[in-house]
């Protein structure tokens, strides 16, 4: 199978030396590199990993989603009587 890529022209032209000097082709080197990177796991985030800088940041209610209503009035009402 043929599959196109563009690299950049610094890119290329290390690779085409790199290819010079090891006397390999642009197809051997790159068929080469991309086997040993699909052999990697696949760096997959948990959703911890993308929630672990706000877990716990916080704290309010434990019910909050229940009770969103009453708690915002007491918040208006906590703020307009710290104006008095």
């Amino acid at each position: 199978m043929t599959t196109t890529v563009k690299l950049t022209e610094n890119l290329e032209n290390a690779l085409r030396m790199r290819c010079a000097q090891e006397g390999r082709s642009l197809s051997e080197v790159m068929r080469d590199a991309l086997t040993a990177y699909l052999a990697q796991p696949a760096a997959t985030p948990s959703a911890w990993d993308l929630g672990e800088g706000v877990f716990g940041r916080f704290a309010g209610p434990v019910d909050l989603a229940e009770n969103r209503k009453n708690e915002w009035a007491q918040a208006l009402q906590a703020k307009h009587e710290s104006r008095s």
